[in-house]
Formats: structure tokens, sequence, C-alpha cells
């Protein structure tokens, strides 16, 4: 086993109305640098990664050997260097990248030589739902569903910029869950269901004002998370003033996403910046390459 890289991007689901079934890959990501070792060791080189722990507690290890052992192979030991720019528990996949990076990991050591479909049906067995790995393995913007099984359309071109708002404050995504109701009316159903179906279909024919609204319409969670996201009117407005198209929550939050006019972004994040000092404020492009391996 040669010395490789894996780079995996991050990722944010729902875009408003699209819960659990849309997110988008983010330019920031998760690497690992991995090289054969006598002894498995995992070295974190990133002050957005918790400290080292012992490998088999480590969760790309667990997400690795679960794969290996699925497909009858065992891992050979390794050496991974970690660094990552992808904050834990603000809302931006960092699990799901930890899930794509572990599947890679697996499929790398033990040559298991998975498709992008296999690796994308065995994240959404992990996850549960594919909208934050799907874009994180693929990336761009990527529409979900596991009907039957998992079926995608991807959107590798939007004219659009994408600006974070970045707490300081963790939120782990099933205490946001838990505020959710368990069920919906047929009506209200109905009518969160065409919200998104029409905020889908703006962003396909470029009508991105409308698609704004439509994001900033949701029905299925923003109405419920709202309370436990920090300045969420505050951003959604001054982002408004701004020229956003719409702001919304980035999967279970805290960091609110503004969807702004192209090549706006940068002025945009700055302004937000200078009234909200207390955050991490950036402009970053949709990753359109998703999960990438090459030989170091």
């Amino acid at each position: 086993m040669n010395e490789f890289v894996i780079t995996v991007p991050a990722s944010s689901a729902n875009i408003g109305p699209g819960f659990d079934s849309a997110g988008i890959a983010i330019q920031r990501y998760l690497t690992l640098n991995v090289s054969k070792s006598k002894d498995w060791h995992f070295d974190h080189r990133s002050a957005c990664l918790p400290e080292d722990s012992h490998f088999a507690d480590h969760y790309i290890y667990q997400i690795a050997n679960r794969v290996a052992n699925q497909f009858g192979k065992t891992l050979p030991a390794c050496h991974v260097i970690v660094h990552s720019d992808i904050p834990l528990a603000r809302g931006l996949g960092s699990s799901s990248s930890a899930v794509i990076a572990g599947i890679e990991l697996a499929n790398q050591g033990c040559g298991l030589n998975l498709s992008k479909h296999d690796k994308l049906k065995l994240a959404t067995e992990i996850e549960g739902h594919p909208d934050n790995v799907a874009p994180a393995l693929l990336g761009g913007l990527i529409i979900t569903t596991t009907a039957s099984q998992v079926e995608y359309v991807r959107l590798s071109e939007l004219g659009i910029d994408l600006v974070l708002s970045i707490p300081t404050i963790e939120l782990k995504t099933e205490d946001a869950r838990q505020v959710l109701p368990d069920t919906l009316s047929r009506s209200d159903a109905t009518h969160a269901s065409s919200v998104c179906n029409v905020m889908i279909a703006a962003l396909l024919t470029a009508d991105y004002e409308l698609a704004g609204q439509m994001m900033e319409a949701d029905a299925f969670h923003e109405p419920y998370r709202a309370k436990l996201i920090p300045n969420y009117e505050v951003i959604k407005q001054e982002a408004k003033a701004l020229g956003a198209y719409g702001t919304v929550i980035s999967g279970a939050g805290p960091t609110l996403i503004s969807f702004v006019p192209k090549d706006t972004g940068e002025a945009v994040a700055q302004k937000l910046q200078d009234k909200l000092p207390g955050y991490d404020i950036t402009s970053l492009e949709m990753d359109v390459t998703g999960l990438k391996v090459y030989e170091a």
C-alpha cells in the first residue's frame, strides 16, 4: 500500500425546505494523509479536531473497520495524519465527511474497488439519510431520495456565492432533532413539500430570487429550530439588506448559510463580520469535486 491522501469537503444540508434530502458541498475540507505502519495511530493536526484518542475509539477507524468487516477484509495498520477546517457540531457535515473518509480508507486499504454508487449506499446506511454524505462524496448541490434505493440529481453549477455565519457555540444534531414535531398534518406536509418543489425548480432554472424566497419559507424544520440558533433573525435580516437571496440554517445549525449574488460574497461577508465580530463569517464557493484520493 503506497502512501495516499484522502480529501472530503464539508457540506450544508437541507437548504431550507429540502429537509433530509438536499445538500451542497462546500470548500472546507477534511484531509487524511495515510501511510502503512506497524500499528494504528491517528495524529490530529487541526484546531477543529478533538484531542487524539486510541485508534479503536476513532470514528473514522470505526467506519473503516465496519466497511472492511462487511466485505470480509482486515484493515492493514496505518498512520493517519488528520487535518480539518470543518468545525464540529456546527451544521457543516463534519460527521458525514468522516464517514466518507472512513469508507475510502477501507476502500484503499483493503483494495475493495468500490464504485461511487457503492460508497453512497454504504454512507447512507451509516448516516441514515444521504443529504450530507451525497455532496461530500460527489460534490455539487445534490437532491436525493431513498424511496426504493438511493437516487439523486446533481447540480454542478450555481450562479451564486455562499456566505457562512459560523458561531463559536456547538449544537448537537440530536438536540436539534428533539424540537421537531413527530408528525405533520396532510395540509401542512403538502404545503411544506410544495415549497421545496418550487425551490428546486427555481434553482434549476436559475431564478435565484424565487429560490431564496422559498428557502426562507420552509415549514419542515426552521420554524422549530430557529429558537436554538443565536442571532437567527438578525443574520437573516442583515444578509437580506446586503442583497442575499435567502439565508437558512446549515444542516441542524447553529451555522447559517446565505445565498448571495455571484461575485458579492466577499463584500457581504466582510460587512456581516463587522456587525457580528463574535462569528467566523466567510465567503466560500461550492465544491464540485467531492471526495478526492491521490498518491502523496
